[in-house]
């Protein structure tokens, strides 16, 4: 059983499990799927302050959400770290864009050179952080909800702004990977 569990399942086991997700959400009480939501419960739960948008009961729909998340660090600890061989396999023409790029340790599932304390430290490190979390808050907030909650549930649920932000969240990323990146990492 560790041995299934310790290797990639193949697309035609876990697309439909992913699927099923949404249906059994639905059994368990209409509950919602995403995490960008995650962020506000925790700020409505710790710290709500004076700002409204954090003034809700949050425990209403705050603890399934907050229960999802820590599930899914649980989840990723126990695939990353203790299943699964931390190096990610690589096409050769992936990983030589990628040294061209100046990434060369692939031990690990995320390059070092970019993903590290000593990474982040630097003044760029720390530029790109913020930046990039900047964007990505500000996606979140313009497609009113993230990629796992448009992507999964969304599609499912037949949204038409939900397929919008997915094809959104596809040009994002694939103007980031052939334009920005090696802008950014050289």
């Amino acid at each position: 059983m560790v041995a299934f569990l310790s290797r990639p399942w193949p697309w035609w086991v876990a697309g439909p499990l992913i699927g099923l997700f949404v249906p059994a959400l639905l059994v368990l009480g209409n509950r919602q799927f995403g995490f960008s939501s995650n962020l506000r419960h925790l700020c409505a739960a710790l710290a709500p302050g004076e700002v409204a948008f954090f003034k809700y009961d949050w425990k209403q729909s705050g603890v399934w959400n907050l229960a999802f998340l820590a599930g899914t660090v649980v989840g990723g600890f126990i695939g990353g770290r203790l299943l699964g061989d931390p190096a990610v396999p690589l096409s050769a023409r992936a990983h030589a864009a990628l040294v061209t790029l100046g990434i060369h340790d692939f031990s690990s599932i995320v390059p070092r050179e970019l993903f590290s304390w000593s990474a982040l430290a630097t003044l760029r490190g720390s530029v790109l952080t913020i930046t990039g979390g900047l964007f990505v808050g500000f996606g979140t907030a313009y497609a009113g909800g993230c990629t796992s909650g448009h992507g999964i549930a969304g599609l499912a649920n037949l949204e038409r702004a939900s397929a919008l932000a997915v094809l959104g969240f596809f040009a994002g990323g694939l103007i980031a990977t052939h334009l920005l990146l090696p802008v950014l990492l050289r």
